[in-house]
């Protein structure tokens, strides 16, 4: 069986050209009937690969992912200037905060300035607070923190946004935010992502605890903070603690301890 996540052979498709998911939260399917494998953002780069019965087969440009979606999600490719810097934004319909909000933004959404006033950046759809966004040329430097914006938010199998994430959406969001290349399964993250830890001992700010099937962030030497379905949401938790209740659910014990040097403290 194909993974869904590599490329497709070129010969099983009908195009290729380049596009940009217009929804807010978009799923990103194993096929015209689902399930859900992962969600784009408003701005994501696609490749559209082929279309059929108002449904496309793409490619994530951020990562790689392929996936149907629904051909309703996808619009022309832009250039994006701006993205969501805060955990979700409101896009209001005038340069106003009383005036009607049209639709919400997660973090790492982007968008394309159209004009801008003080407070408000224009968009294609709408006016956004101007405190919400940063140019697309800046990125954070501390994955964590990026990670502590989901805190409370719920745990969604293959979410990848404010309305709800899982433990390698997480992960995703906060590394990209940094401008780190990053995966969108934890298997794959797992395999690409860091050098081994002999120890948990080692463990650091910025480390990452792989299980089988699970990943979770290090905050500090004695605290994770990981998207889980024990709390159905992005929760803090000490470390000693989640090794030991994963394995008492028999999810068996951590699989790898991995350093991302590239955030040395």
């Amino acid at each position: 069986m194909t993974d869904p996540r590599e490329t497709p052979d070129p010969r099983s498709v009908t195009m290729h050209r380049s596009a940009t998911v217009i929804q807010p939260v978009a799923d990103l399917m194993r096929g015209p009937s689902g399930p859900r494998d992962r969600q784009l953002l408003y701005g994501d780069a696609i490749t559209v690969l082929g279309q059929t019965n108002g449904y496309c087969l793409v490619r994530a440009e951020k990562d790689g992912y392929c996936g149907t979606l629904s051909q309703e999600a996808i619009g022309a490719a832009y250039n994006s200037t701006h993205k969501v810097s805060v955990r979700q934004t409101h896009v209001y319909e005038a340069a106003d905060i009383k005036s009607p909000d049209l639709a919400h933004l997660s973090h790492g959404s982007s968008i394309k300035a159209l004009g801008q006033t003080d407070k408000f950046v224009q968009s294609q759809l709408g006016f956004i607070p101007i405190r919400h966004l940063v140019p697309n040329d800046h990125f954070e430097v501390d994955p964590a923190a990026v990670a502590g914006l989901f805190l409370g938010t719920p745990y969604l199998w293959g979410g990848n946004s404010h309305l709800g994430i899982d433990c390698s959406g997480l992960i995703q969001a906060a590394l990209l935010a940094c401008n780190h290349p990053c995966p969108g399964d934890s298997d794959q993250q797992a395999e690409a992502l860091g050098e081994t830890l002999a120890s948990p001992d080692m463990l650091r700010r910025n480390d990452l605890v792989f299980w089988k099937g699970h990943v979770a962030l290090v905050c500090d030497d004695k605290t994770l903070i990981h998207a889980n379905a024990a709390h159905m949401a992005v929760s803090l938790e000490k470390t000693a603690s989640a090794i030991a209740r994963i394995e008492a659910q028999g999810d068996g014990s951590p699989v790898a301890f991995k350093r991302l040097s590239f955030f040395d403290p």
